[in-house]
């Protein structure tokens, strides 16, 4: 036996040959220029003038497995696969505030003023574009750099002569877009929705089930820029978004950052169910004052969110297989704005487990996290992840990077098929596609052989 299944890569199309080179900018657009943008852009900054480590992020700290145990083979993972290199980066985005990028990072105050102040000539250096935005999608916020149109298809095609004005004053030759943006209120896939060509009539008709960021989608989709999207708006999620994506080769992955206690309950509720122990209940409560909190105070917007935390437990634990451990679970989320703690969320989990006999037990989770610093190197990560997806032939054809489902609350896959939440079979799934981008063959811990000649 052997503790690895082969991959045969060249019947799945993807070679080491066919990924192309990092050579030149990547440059990095950002619908939402908030708390999460400018945490992301100035730690950046930092860990490339040896101020700060990039800590959290998986491709500057994470190393991958190659081979056996006993091979001694773990590179780093930017070592392994071709990523952009941390210097290439240039940044550009949208938002509905004018303020330069280090006006926009004191403001959100997640940052030490001290650690700004020390790159604040590059931060001042970075000004927002005016924004797509309706304040029927996002109740609770408004400002004046704001773009105006005729239609829907004028704003797309105004972010579109952005996109391309960007593509040459950078100086880039690959770009990403990574919507950082707030969460809109809830939408429901509708007609408009169904392909690109009702999409592009909706654009015309000033369609109501079109929300600001399917049109940074759209916009990006069309120019060959991958899209991530950070929030759980539906936004890439529709058949319109997947059709451009295969047609241009241009890969997208979300949605909503898996941050604070989403990323526990995706780590907690693994272990409970590989045990067998049964859940009653699961009770979680936020606290947070930033403007993400503003916007969730809105019923409409905290429904499109509400919908994404609440879908992981259900895939997670499979009800319908385990109904006597899990058939009848009281699972209530809460989010509450609370402006005096800005953006250190603190997440309050009570579980209601089960075990041997049905004898009840209890578990409380009291994680006083910090959002945007948990949320900065998922942006650096999917920036890098898909820029290599769109440099590699058997992965930017796929449209959906369902590998990169281990950065989301509620990934995206193929319609049809259900998401994958357990963190650790993300994780295997992710570095698994690495090794077969690479030719390295599978890790899947049988381990067999390495007792076959045991006595």
């Amino acid at each position: 036996m052997r503790d690895h299944e082969t991959s045969d890569n060249t019947e799945s199309g993807i070679r080491t040959d066919q990924i192309e080179p990092t050579e030149g900018k990547l440059g990095v657009m950002i619908p939402g220029m908030g708390a999460v943008a400018t945490t992301f852009i100035s730690g950046v900054e930092a860990v490339r003038r040896g101020l700060a480590k990039s800590f959290g992020s998986l491709t500057q700290m994470g190393t991958i497995r190659l081979g056996k145990r006993t091979d001694g083979r773990s590179p780093k993972i930017k070592e392994f696969v071709p990523l952009a290199d941390l210097n290439d980066l240039v940044f550009t985005g949208w938002d509905i505030f004018p303020d330069d990028m280090y006006a926009a990072a004191c403001n959100a105050g997640v940052l030490d003023r001290a650690l700004v102040d020390r790159i604040r000539p590059f931060l001042e250096s970075i000004k927002p574009r005016k924004a797509v935005f309706d304040q029927n999608y996002v109740r609770k916020l408004a400002g004046p750099n704001v773009k105006t149109g005729k239609n829907k298809m004028d704003l797309a095609k105004q972010l579109r002569a952005d996109i391309c004005e960007f593509k040459k004053s950078s100086g880039a030759s690959r770009f990403v877009m990574v919507w950082c943006g707030s969460t809109e209120t809830f939408l429901r896939p509708a007609a408009v929705h169904e392909s690109v060509k009702t999409f592009e009539k909706g654009l015309e008709e000033n369609d109501e089930n079109i929300a600001p960021s399917m049109i940074y989608a759209y916009a990006a989709l069309s120019e060959g820029v991958p899209f991530a999207n950070g929030a759980p708006n539906l936004t890439v999620d529709i058949p319109a978004m997947h059709e451009l994506s295969r047609r241009n080769e241009t890969p997208i992955c979300g949605k909503d950052f898996k941050t604070g206690q989403t990323l526990v309950k995706t780590i907690l509720a693994p272990g409970l169910k590989a045990r067998m122990l049964g859940l009653s209940g699961w009770y979680s409560t936020n606290i947070l004052g930033n403007r993400d909190g503003a916007v969730l105070d809105d019923p409409a917007s905290f429904k499109t969110k509400e919908e994404s935390k609440l879908g992981v437990l259900e895939h997670i634990l499979q009800p319908q297989m385990y109904p006597e451990l899990y058939g009848k679970i009281s699972h209530k989320v809460c989010i509450n704005y609370y402006p005096p703690r800005g953006d250190n969320k603190e997440g309050w989990d009570n579980i209601d487990v089960f075990g041997w006999l049905g004898y009840p037990m209890q578990i409380k989770v009291n994680f006083l996290c910090r959002d945007s610093i948990l949320a900065a190197p998922i942006v650096l990560d999917l920036v890098l992840f898909l820029d290599l997806a769109q440099r590699s032939a058997g992965l930017r054809c796929l449209g959906i990077q369902e590998w990169l489902s281990f950065y989301f609350k509620s990934p995206m896959t193929a319609p049809g098929l259900y998401p994958e939440h357990d963190l650790f079979i993300q994780s295997m799934k992710l570095k698994n596609t690495l090794r077969h981008l690479r030719g390295e063959t599978l890790i899947t811990h049988l381990g067999l052989e390495y007792y076959e000649y045991y006595d």
